[in-house]
């Protein structure tokens, strides 16, 4: 799912509410990389780590992946 969206003069960009629910962005400290011509914008990892089976775990962010989600994020990214 592609939308729209500014930069303003100081660098902010607003990441429209649909696209933040879909991959389960909320407020705070996120990690933006360079991947080609794009920006990937992910969320860090906190102190809430979990153990399972001797490994340490990230909980999962709240969104669920499906076909649609990874269809979107690779044209996303092939732009």
């Amino acid at each position: 799912m592609g939308m729209k969206t500014t930069i303003d003069k100081a660098g902010r960009l607003v990441i429209p509410k649909p696209l933040r629910d879909q991959v389960g962005l909320v407020p705070g400290e996120v990690e933006v990389i360079a991947d080609g011509a794009g920006l990937r914008v992910e969320p860090l990892a906190g102190d809430e780590l979990d153990e399972e089976d001797g490994r340490l775990v990230i909980p999962a962010a709240g969104s669920q992946i499906d076909d649609d989600l990874v269809r979107a994020l690779r044209d996303a990214s092939q732009r």
